[in-house]
Formats: structure tokens, sequence, C-alpha cells
């Protein structure tokens, strides 16, 4: 694999797209966040990521620096997240469950987002977890090591000989600020139907693309 080709994905709802496509992805605390956006996400995890302190070492013993998690904007760099089967199915903190038709992927490059010159970071496994390390830009040479494409690729994540992969699975790629819309590479649904809902907001067939494996 070359980091030319990685890529992140963040799944929203369908009737948050409008709003992307006219600003791209917005941090909450942004001039242009969306004052009616959809939220689809587990509340307890938002509110712990909200008030969480991450210390960024890139794998050593020192704190480079630290930041608040909750400022960022979050991105895995697989699809069929643990998270998205809670969204799906409902329980925990989801309000309420979300048919897959309105879940959709938006695509981000990796390179694109390093070659605007945002602000990130990105670690080896979930945040909110101790056991995860993060890392600035400067090892984004190294990230294609760094993490567990075995792990983030696998479409479950239960068993005894599983015990560490739903933590490596969920490695993630956080952004300071909003997200351009040319960063955005690609968007992905479930259906043809969820495909011309997407067509119908303004979202060009030409990167739009139909993958109801990545759904539960």
């Amino acid at each position: 694999m070359k980091l030319e080709k990685v890529n992140i994905y963040r799944i929203t709802h369908i009737e948050n797209i409008p709003q992307i496509l006219n600003y791209g992805i917005t941090n909450k605390k942004s001039k242009h966040k969306n004052p009616n956006y959809k939220a689809i996400g587990d509340t307890c995890i938002i509110n712990t990521r909200n008030n969480k302190e991450i210390n960024i070492t890139n794998g050593g013993i020192e704190t480079i620096k630290t930041i608040e998690l909750g400022d960022y904007i979050p991105f895995y760099f697989g699809i069929k997240m643990p998270m998205l089967y809670v969204i799906q199915r409902g329980g925990n903190f989801v309000p309420r469950r979300t048919i897959p038709e309105n879940i959709v992927y938006v695509v981000c490059s990796v390179i694109k987002i390093h070659n605007f010159g945002y602000e990130y970071y990105f670690s080896d496994g979930h945040a909110l977890n101790k056991l995860s390390t993060f890392y600035n830009r400067d090892k984004l040479i190294d990230l294609i090591g760094i993490l567990d494409w075995n792990a983030i690729k696998k479409p479950y994540w239960q068993g005894e000989g599983n015990l560490d992969v739903k933590r490596k699975k969920q490695a993630e790629f956080i952004v300071k600020e909003d997200l351009s819309p040319e960063c955005i590479i690609g968007f992905g649904c479930y259906n043809e139907r969820a495909k011309n809902n997407l067509k119908g907001l303004g979202v060009n067939e030409k990167i739009i693309r139909v993958i109801p494996n990545a759904y539960f």
C-alpha cells in the first residue's frame, strides 16, 4: 500500500450532505457548522471525547503536545466499524437506530489533507483506549507501518483471539480545522436509492459508490 492511496472515512446522515457540499466537513465550533445537523452517534462517547485530553507522543516516552480530543473532527481508516453497528442497530447511548440507506460514507484523501496544511493527528487504535498512541504529521511517512491494516479491514472483531482487534480496527485520523470540499474524493452509500438521493442533493454521480458490504 502506498501513502497516496490511503483514504479516511466519516459516516454521516444523508440529510447533512448539502451542508458538506457547500462548506466541507466542519468543526463543531466553526462559523460554518450546520445549524440543522442530524446526529447519529453515541451521545455518551461524544460527551466523553469532548472532555478527553490526548497526549501526542509519536511512540516515544515524552509528550510532544497535549490536545483536547473534542476539538477535532474524527475519521476512521476503514469501513464497517463497531460504531456503525450500534448506529444501525440502536442501543447504548444511540437515541434511535438509523437505516443504512440514510448513512453515507464521506471519503477523504490523507495526502490532500496533509498538502493543505491542516493540523491533524492519527492513532494506532481507538482514541479513548489508553493503549492507543497518537502521532503528528512528522510521522505520516511511517503511517503504513504503524497501523494494523489486518485489524482495520476485518469485518468483525469478536472472539477470544481478537482481544485487541477492536481497538486497532478503530484507529483514527483527527483534523482540527474545517475540511475543505476539495479534500473529499467520494461518497459511499448502501443502495441505488441512496445513490439517487445523493445525486438529487447535488453529488456528482462519478464520485458515488454503492457499497452494501460496508454496512451491517
